[in-house]
């Protein structure tokens, strides 16, 4: 059974959140590149949504920021999450990013978080829905120079420490990291609320 458990905090949390096509709406590669077309509007990638409940539920009275690349100026799943209650968001948009690898991502991500500043924790899912490497949180924190903690099913905040449960194929490994910190998360971690429509509202300033 997961579980989710935190104590009442002030923390700052950033969370990389990717905007993908619908996925009831039948994809397309780009004959040129063999990269997915996201011309049109994206949604939030469902496997973000745990990450930015996670936040939520561990900032307390701290703020929880997004970060996000994505073609065209592209916002339509960021105002999801900003719904859900996140504060603010940080958007990388620019034609030369067109099909970048896990690794130019992770470098992408790692400077608008710096952009952002003073944060104590970040998170990420494992894997994004239209990609599936997996690598990029560790690359991230790698960036960073920040410890990773990945497949996180559980997560304590103990002070100046996160404490996860991440899981193995036999079970799982407690884990302690010193904060700031990466966790990338399980789907299932959390249940991830719907955005009311006062957050709806809320979202259209943000």
């Amino acid at each position: 059974m997961n579980t989710f458990s935190w104590q009442t905090v002030t923390m700052n949390v950033v969370v990389c959140v990717k905007q993908i096509p619908d996925p009831a709406d039948p994809g397309a590669l780009d004959p040129s590149t063999k990269t997915l077309v996201r011309d049109g509007k994206l949604i939030l990638d469902e496997s973000d949504a745990y990450g930015v409940e996670m936040a939520l539920q561990l900032a307390g009275d701290g703020e929880v920021s997004l970060v996000s690349m994505a073609p065209n100026g592209e916002v339509s799943g960021l105002r999801t999450a900003l719904a859900m209650g996140a504060a603010k968001a940080v958007l990388v948009s620019d034609d030369a990013l067109k099909g970048s690898d896990a690794l130019t991502t992770a470098k992408v991500l790692a400077k608008a978080i710096e952009r952002v500043g003073g944060y104590d924790l970040v998170i990420a899912g494992i894997e994004s829905s239209a990609g599936y490497t997996g690598v990029v949180p560790a690359q991230i924190a790698a960036v960073l120079g920040i410890p990773s903690v990945t497949f996180a099913k559980s997560v304590t905040v103990d002070g100046s420490n996160i404490k996860v449960d991440r899981q193995t194929e036999l079970g799982y490994d407690e884990v302690v990291a010193p904060l700031p910190a990466l966790v990338a998360v399980t789907a299932g971690v959390v249940e991830p609320r719907y955005p009311s429509f006062k957050g709806i509202m809320a979202a259209k300033s943000k």
